[in-house]
């Protein structure tokens, strides 16, 4: 246990002390929390003055119901397209939206004329205003007053409810717990991927450098393993633990400072959706009221615990097999004919999970999430939909106990394949380590 505790403080001080960790560490807080901001800048960076639009209306039913805002100022027209159009060239208006006279039936058509591309509020905009109009031109004309059809529309709200075994009731929101489940399996996947393809590279870097020749004089080949994997799993967490203290940092001091910014872009693009849905702001709002409400019923502390614990569970599961890989190859390339069984499982994992959630209590989900291979993916798709605690204890147990499994089976080749060169192995060859006695 002393060998196995030395070889991890050496593995883990070794790669936090790297550059590439440092500047990492750093640099994805950073890009993460510019994939919230940028996108809210971006929506604050509207041209200062506002934007001159010429409409141009044959057909007259459209006077007053192009109101002016902050960013566009209407104007109405009623010059020849040609002198409207010059207009436009000189730079006297931003636009022209010309709505013709048609000379049959009616029908919703306009044209948008710009030196540059228009923007997509404006083109929204237009058709909202026409669609609305001449929906109610043709209402009146079939004797409908178009009042008695807004008034007839009713938004329906429809609410989940589960119930519990000792008779209470508990709200649910399928949305809000699908993308718990997805975004937490998803970083898992991430994760497993990242760091257990780091203690592939370093098996494989010590066998290059013939460094393992050294210290397999004194270690153990399956302390060795157990400290690499062990180390690298910390320096994973840590750097984990540290983008996420990151990116809240950032992104809180950026609210801070630029606080009348976010507020600024939130409500743009609030009236934005509001402009372009049917949604009647009374549903947006109840909406919103039951996504907190259920937000507030999920237990967050079963979900970070058994986020970590699968995160760690499975990193270690996957880490054993690619130590066990690297030690069977000499370098990189070598190593994709291996890759391809052990990454499948959680490839399946991914696939399946769009699967499991709109049965999170099926047969195909239970088993999945039992299997240690598949259970770091399809156990989080399930825990926000409330997994019963013996099925969330089993699988835990299940996952250690394949853990221990695959560190025994994979030390089994590391034992002779960390001391094997030049040689092209198969899996006959594998299976052949598999079988040596001790």
């Amino acid at each position: 246990m002393h060998k196995i505790l030395l070889i991890l403080e050496r593995e883990y001080l070794t790669r936090v002390k790297k550059m590439s960790f440092i500047v990492m560490t750093f640099l994805g807080p950073l890009l993460m929390a510019a994939l919230m901001i940028v996108p809210i800048l971006l929506a604050t960076l509207q041209d200062v003055g506002q934007k001159k639009i010429a409409v141009r209306d044959e057909t007259g039913w459209f006077k007053g119901k192009f109101e002016s805002g902050e960013n566009m100022e209407f104007i109405l027209v009623d010059g020849s397209m040609e002198e409207e159009k010059k207009r436009v060239l000189d730079k006297t208006y931003d636009a022209l939206v010309n709505i013709p006279l048609s000379q049959f039936n009616v029908q919703g058509q306009a044209e948008i004329f710009s030196t540059r591309q228009i923007p997509m509020n404006l083109k929204s905009l237009t058709r909202s205003i026409l669609k609305t109009e001449l929906e109610n031109k043709k209402l009146l004309s079939a004797g409908i007053d178009p009042q008695l059809i807004r008034e007839a529309r009713t938004d329906v709200n429809i609410m989940t409810i589960q119930l519990e075994e000792d008779g209470s009731e508990t709200k649910s929101f399928t949305e809000v717990q699908y993308g718990l489940g997805i975004f937490s399996s998803i970083l898992i996947y991430f994760f497993i991927f990242l760091f257990g393809a780091q203690v592939m590279r370093g098996v494989i870097e010590e066998k290059t450098n013939r460094i393992v020749e050294v210290i397999v004089s004194s270690v153990k080949p399956f302390e060795l393993m157990m400290g690499k994997i062990l180390g690298i799993a910390l320096v994973g967490l840590t750097q984990f633990v540290l983008w996420v203290v990151l990116t809240a940092g950032v992104y809180g001091g950026f609210a801070l400072i630029f606080g009348n910014d976010l507020a600024m872009a939130n409500a743009t693009t609030g009236q934005l959706l509001q402009q372009n849905t049917e949604i009647t702001q009374s549903a947006t709002q109840a909406m919103a009221g039951q996504v907190f409400e259920v937000i507030a019923s999920i237990d967050f502390g079963i979900i970070i615990f058994s986020f970590l614990f699968y995160f760690i569970g499975g990193y270690l599961l996957y880490a054993a097999l690619f130590a066990a890989i690297g030690s069977a190859v000499d370098n990189e390339a070598d190593t994709q004919q291996f890759m391809l069984p052990v990454s499948l499982p959680l490839i399946l994992g991914i696939v399946v999970s769009n699967f499991v959630v709109n049965n999170p209590d099926g047969p195909v989900a239970f088993w999945m999430s039992m299997i240690p291979l598949t259970s770091p993916i399809i156990m989080m798709v399930r825990i926000p939909f409330g997994v019963p605690y013996y099925e969330l204890i089993l699988s835990m147990v299940l996952l250690v106990a394949g853990f221990i499994f695959t560190t025994w089976l994979a030390a089994k080749i590391y034992r002779t394949g960390i001391l094997m060169y030049g040689k092209k192995v198969t899996y006959k060859e594998l299976w052949k380590w598999l079988r040596y006695p001790g």
